[in-house]
């Protein structure tokens, strides 16, 4: 019986560390400040580890744009992902142990791409360079460079990037740290850089400006967008936003 106790309160322990943490993305188009989209979060989270969970993405209308998953569980930076866009683009990364196995669909009925990398140290893909920053915070606090190769499914290839504090600055009355991300190489010249902004104390991502993966289903091509993450919705965010879920 002391045992079963035992082990009933090791799980509920388990359980209690468990969490679902809700919240919203605001984007806006990066050069002319238009509302883009709202991105849904929904993070399975437990302790410091982001195991998973889901991303919904809605126009200023409140139409439907797009669905991610995302599972860390087998790697904590490059994560098992798909995701759907409403008129047909689709993105993926199916394995990730010791190889990465990325797919790319560019419209509905079209066919389906797939490529197969070997894993470099480190690798990060999709929201996975979000996890790889906050673990390296305090070297990038410190101004010492991370360096890391980061997978693209959009591209079905893999590029170096590297990290680096930029400056500290204020967002929205908050102290915040500016991290700049740019390839590693000459690419450089062809492609910006991202910028994150974070929240030094709990290393939360506060803002980010540069490429998205929600492509412009006129175009086909990526957004460059300004995404938010507040506590209180914009003035000039859709009403009423999507549900959170729950």
């Amino acid at each position: 019986m002391k045992m079963t106790l035992a082990v009933l309160l090791m799980l509920l322990g388990t359980a209690a560390q468990a969490e679902v943490q809700r919240f919203y993305g605001h984007a806006y188009d990066l050069k002319s400040g238009a509302y883009l989209y709202t991105e849904v979060h929904a993070q399975n989270i437990e302790g410091e580890r982001w195991l998973g969970g889901t991303i919904d993405y809605f126009g200023p209308r409140g139409e439907k744009l797009g669905h991610k998953t995302l599972d860390f569980r087998n790697d904590e930076f490059v994560p098992v992902f798909r995701l759907d866009m409403a008129y047909g683009y689709m993105e993926a990364i199916t394995e990730n142990r010791q190889a990465v196995t990325m797919e790319r669909r560019e419209r509905a009925g079209g066919r389906t791409e797939s490529e197969t990398i070997g894993k470099a140290s480190p690798m990060c893909a999709d929201s996975g360079f979000h996890s790889c920053l906050r673990t390296h915070f305090a070297e990038l606090q410190a101004g010492k460079t991370v360096k890391f190769t980061l997978a693209v499914a959009g591209s079905l290839d893999s590029f170096r990037f590297r990290a680096a504090k930029a400056g500290e600055t204020q967002w929205q009355g908050i102290r915040a740290v500016l991290i700049k991300v740019e390839p590693d190489s000459l690419l450089r010249l062809l492609a910006g850089p991202l910028e994150l902004v974070y929240e030094p104390g709990q290393r939360r991502l506060l803002e980010f400006r540069g490429i998205s993966n929600i492509h412009n289903p006129r175009s086909g091509k990526p957004y460059d967008v300004r995404i938010i993450y507040p506590d209180k919705a914009p003035a000039d965010a859709p009403s009423p936003l999507p549900p959170l879920g729950g």
